[in-house]
Protein backbone atom coordinates (compact mmCIF):
# COMPACT_ATOMS: atom_id res chain seq x y z
CA UNK A 1 0.00 0.00 0.00
CA UNK A 2 1.30 3.46 -0.91
CA UNK A 3 0.40 6.29 1.47
CA UNK A 4 0.92 10.04 1.27
CA UNK A 5 1.40 11.75 4.66
CA UNK A 6 0.99 15.54 4.56
CA UNK A 7 1.94 16.94 7.97
CA UNK A 8 4.02 20.02 8.85
CA UNK A 9 4.97 18.86 12.35
CA UNK A 10 8.13 16.83 11.77
CA UNK A 11 7.70 14.77 14.93
CA UNK A 12 4.19 13.68 13.96
CA UNK A 13 5.15 13.18 10.30
CA UNK A 14 8.10 10.97 11.21
CA UNK A 15 6.01 9.04 13.76
CA UNK A 16 3.31 8.24 11.20
CA UNK A 17 5.82 7.47 8.46
CA UNK A 18 7.77 5.08 10.69
CA UNK A 19 4.59 3.32 11.81
CA UNK A 20 3.37 2.63 8.29
CA UNK A 21 6.83 1.63 7.07
CA UNK A 22 7.14 -0.88 9.91
CA UNK A 23 3.94 -2.44 8.55
CA UNK A 24 5.64 -2.72 5.17
CA UNK A 25 3.86 0.14 3.44
CA UNK A 26 5.41 2.70 1.12
CA UNK A 27 5.17 6.26 2.53
CA UNK A 28 5.79 9.59 0.82
CA UNK A 29 6.03 12.50 3.31
CA UNK A 30 5.15 16.13 2.57
CA UNK A 31 5.77 19.06 4.93
CA UNK A 32 3.25 21.56 3.51
CA UNK A 33 0.00 21.62 1.57
CA UNK A 34 1.54 22.75 -1.68
CA UNK A 35 3.99 19.85 -1.76
CA UNK A 36 1.24 17.46 -0.68
CA UNK A 37 -1.07 18.60 -3.49
CA UNK A 38 1.75 18.30 -6.03
CA UNK A 39 2.49 14.72 -4.99
CA UNK A 40 -1.18 13.73 -4.81
CA UNK A 41 -1.77 15.03 -8.32
CA UNK A 42 1.35 13.50 -9.85
CA UNK A 43 1.52 10.11 -8.09
CA UNK A 44 -0.93 7.30 -7.41
CA UNK A 45 -1.73 6.61 -3.72
CA UNK A 46 -3.98 4.20 -1.90
CA UNK A 47 -4.66 6.74 0.87
CA UNK A 48 -3.79 10.32 1.88
CA UNK A 49 -3.29 11.23 5.54
CA UNK A 50 -3.80 14.99 5.53
CA UNK A 51 -3.31 17.56 8.28
CA UNK A 52 -5.56 20.64 8.19
CA UNK A 53 -3.33 23.37 9.63
CA UNK A 54 -0.63 23.42 6.94
CA UNK A 55 1.62 26.16 5.56
CA UNK A 56 1.23 27.39 1.95
CA UNK A 57 -2.05 25.52 1.39
CA UNK A 58 -4.25 24.24 4.20
CA UNK A 59 -5.68 20.73 4.25
CA UNK A 60 -9.20 21.89 3.44
CA UNK A 61 -7.98 23.55 0.25
CA UNK A 62 -5.83 20.55 -0.70
CA UNK A 63 -8.87 18.27 -0.37
CA UNK A 64 -11.12 20.71 -2.24
CA UNK A 65 -8.72 21.03 -5.17
CA UNK A 66 -8.09 17.30 -5.40
CA UNK A 67 -11.80 16.49 -5.47
CA UNK A 68 -12.42 19.26 -8.00
CA UNK A 69 -9.85 17.60 -10.28
CA UNK A 70 -11.62 14.26 -9.92
CA UNK A 71 -9.05 12.69 -7.60
CA UNK A 72 -10.92 10.02 -5.61
CA UNK A 73 -8.04 8.81 -3.39
CA UNK A 74 -9.36 8.20 0.15
CA UNK A 75 -8.44 11.07 2.52
CA UNK A 76 -8.14 10.94 6.30
CA UNK A 77 -7.85 14.31 8.01
CA UNK A 78 -5.36 14.29 10.87
CA UNK A 79 -5.71 17.41 13.00
CA UNK A 80 -6.00 19.12 16.38
CA UNK A 81 -9.34 20.63 15.30
CA UNK A 82 -12.11 18.63 16.98
CA UNK A 83 -15.12 20.93 16.77
CA UNK A 84 -18.17 19.45 15.05
CA UNK A 85 -18.20 22.26 12.46
CA UNK A 86 -14.59 21.48 11.53
CA UNK A 87 -15.34 17.78 11.06
CA UNK A 88 -18.43 18.54 8.99
CA UNK A 89 -16.48 20.96 6.79
CA UNK A 90 -13.79 18.38 6.15
CA UNK A 91 -16.28 15.68 5.24
CA UNK A 92 -18.24 18.03 2.99
CA UNK A 93 -15.02 18.84 1.11
CA UNK A 94 -14.57 15.16 0.32
CA UNK A 95 -12.61 13.69 3.23
CA UNK A 96 -13.48 10.07 4.08
CA UNK A 97 -12.51 10.05 7.77
CA UNK A 98 -11.25 12.31 10.55
CA UNK A 99 -8.81 11.58 13.39
CA UNK A 100 -8.09 14.08 16.15
CA UNK A 101 -4.64 14.60 17.68
CA UNK A 102 -3.23 13.19 19.89
CA UNK A 103 -3.89 9.71 18.56
CA UNK A 104 -2.56 6.18 18.74
CA UNK A 105 -0.92 4.96 15.55
CA UNK A 106 -2.78 1.66 15.89
CA UNK A 107 -6.08 3.55 15.51
CA UNK A 108 -4.86 5.45 12.45
CA UNK A 109 -3.66 2.19 10.86
CA UNK A 110 -6.98 0.48 11.61
CA UNK A 111 -8.92 3.38 10.11
CA UNK A 112 -6.83 3.28 6.94
CA UNK A 113 -7.43 -0.46 6.56
CA UNK A 114 -11.15 -0.08 7.21
CA UNK A 115 -11.37 2.80 4.74
CA UNK A 116 -9.73 0.78 1.99
CA UNK A 117 -12.12 -2.13 2.60
CA UNK A 118 -15.21 0.00 2.06
CA UNK A 119 -17.04 -1.12 -1.03
CA UNK A 120 -14.28 -3.57 -1.87
CA UNK A 121 -15.17 -7.02 -3.12
CA UNK A 122 -14.11 -9.36 -0.32
CA UNK A 123 -12.95 -11.92 -2.88
CA UNK A 124 -10.17 -9.50 -3.82
CA UNK A 125 -8.72 -9.91 -0.34
CA UNK A 126 -7.36 -13.26 -1.52
CA UNK A 127 -5.38 -13.62 -4.76
CA UNK A 128 -4.12 -16.93 -6.12
CA UNK A 129 -1.75 -17.88 -8.93
CA UNK A 130 -0.05 -21.20 -9.64
CA UNK A 131 -0.69 -22.63 -6.17
CA UNK A 132 0.35 -19.35 -4.50
CA UNK A 133 -2.30 -18.11 -2.06
CA UNK A 134 -1.98 -14.52 -0.78
CA UNK A 135 -4.47 -13.23 1.79
CA UNK A 136 -4.04 -9.46 1.64
CA UNK A 137 -6.20 -8.76 4.67
CA UNK A 138 -4.66 -11.33 7.01
CA UNK A 139 -1.21 -10.95 5.37
CA UNK A 140 -0.89 -14.74 5.07
CA UNK A 141 1.05 -16.40 2.23
CA UNK A 142 0.97 -20.08 1.26
CA UNK A 143 2.11 -22.07 -1.74
CA UNK A 144 0.67 -25.53 -2.27
CA UNK A 145 -0.54 -25.36 1.33
CA UNK A 146 2.90 -24.55 2.76
CA UNK A 147 3.07 -21.41 4.90
CA UNK A 148 5.68 -18.86 3.79
CA UNK A 149 6.99 -16.25 6.21
CA UNK A 150 7.75 -12.85 4.66
CA UNK A 151 9.09 -9.60 6.06
CA UNK A 152 6.72 -6.60 5.79
CA UNK A 153 8.69 -5.24 2.82
CA UNK A 154 8.72 -8.63 1.08
CA UNK A 155 4.95 -8.89 1.56
CA UNK A 156 4.42 -5.43 0.05
CA UNK A 157 6.61 -6.40 -2.90
CA UNK A 158 4.70 -9.64 -3.41
CA UNK A 159 1.37 -7.84 -3.10
CA UNK A 160 2.34 -5.37 -5.80
CA UNK A 161 3.44 -8.17 -8.12
CA UNK A 162 0.47 -10.48 -7.59
CA UNK A 163 -2.10 -7.68 -7.91
CA UNK A 164 -0.60 -7.21 -11.38
CA UNK A 165 -0.05 -10.88 -12.16
CA UNK A 166 0.87 -11.59 -15.78
CA UNK A 167 1.74 -7.89 -16.22
CA UNK A 168 5.34 -6.73 -16.55
CA UNK A 169 6.34 -4.53 -13.61
CA UNK A 170 9.33 -2.25 -14.10
CA UNK A 171 11.96 -1.42 -11.49
CA UNK A 172 10.73 2.19 -11.58
CA UNK A 173 7.19 1.05 -10.74
CA UNK A 174 8.51 -1.00 -7.82
CA UNK A 175 10.71 1.86 -6.62
CA UNK A 176 7.83 4.34 -6.62
CA UNK A 177 5.10 2.09 -5.25
CA UNK A 178 6.91 -0.16 -2.79
CA UNK A 179 9.75 2.09 -1.61
CA UNK A 180 8.50 5.61 -2.29
CA UNK A 181 9.04 8.88 -4.07
CA UNK A 182 12.44 9.55 -2.47
CA UNK A 183 13.90 6.09 -3.15
CA UNK A 184 17.46 6.00 -4.52
CA UNK A 185 16.94 4.25 -7.85
CA UNK A 186 20.68 3.71 -8.19
CA UNK A 187 20.86 1.23 -5.31
CA UNK A 188 20.53 -2.55 -5.59
CA UNK A 189 17.86 -2.80 -2.87
CA UNK A 190 15.15 -3.92 -5.31
CA UNK A 191 17.31 -6.71 -6.71
CA UNK A 192 18.20 -7.90 -3.21
CA UNK A 193 14.53 -8.05 -2.15
CA UNK A 194 13.44 -9.73 -5.38
CA UNK A 195 16.11 -12.40 -4.88
CA UNK A 196 15.05 -12.95 -1.26
CA UNK A 197 11.40 -13.15 -2.29
CA UNK A 198 12.22 -15.65 -5.04
CA UNK A 199 14.02 -17.92 -2.58
CA UNK A 200 10.91 -18.04 -0.40
CA UNK A 201 8.23 -18.19 -3.11
CA UNK A 202 10.01 -20.33 -5.72
CA UNK A 203 12.96 -21.97 -3.95
CA UNK A 204 11.26 -25.19 -2.83
CA UNK A 205 8.97 -25.60 -5.83
CA UNK A 206 9.45 -27.06 -9.29
CA UNK A 207 8.05 -24.20 -11.34
CA UNK A 208 9.01 -20.58 -10.61
CA UNK A 209 6.36 -17.88 -10.51
CA UNK A 210 8.57 -14.76 -10.44
CA UNK A 211 10.29 -14.18 -13.78
CA UNK A 212 12.80 -11.57 -14.96
CA UNK A 213 12.06 -9.72 -18.17
CA UNK A 214 15.58 -8.75 -19.14
CA UNK A 215 16.08 -5.02 -19.47
CA UNK A 216 12.50 -4.29 -18.41
CA UNK A 217 11.53 -5.68 -15.01
CA UNK A 218 9.63 -8.61 -13.52
CA UNK A 219 6.40 -10.54 -13.90
CA UNK A 220 4.60 -12.93 -11.57
CA UNK A 221 2.72 -15.62 -13.46
CA UNK A 222 2.29 -19.37 -13.86
CA UNK A 223 4.05 -20.72 -16.94
CA UNK A 224 3.70 -24.22 -18.40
Amino acid sequence: MRILVVEDEKKVRDFVKKGFEEEGHCVDPAADGQEGYFLAEGEKYDCIVLDIMLPKLDGYEVARQLRAKGNKTPIIFLTAKDAVDDRVKGLELGADDYLVKPFAFSELSARVRALLRRGKDKELDVIEEGGLHVDLRKRVVRRDGKAIELTPREFSLLQYLIERKSEVVTRTMLAENVWGYHFDSGSNVIDVHINNLRKKIDGDFEKPLIHTIRGVGYVLEKRD
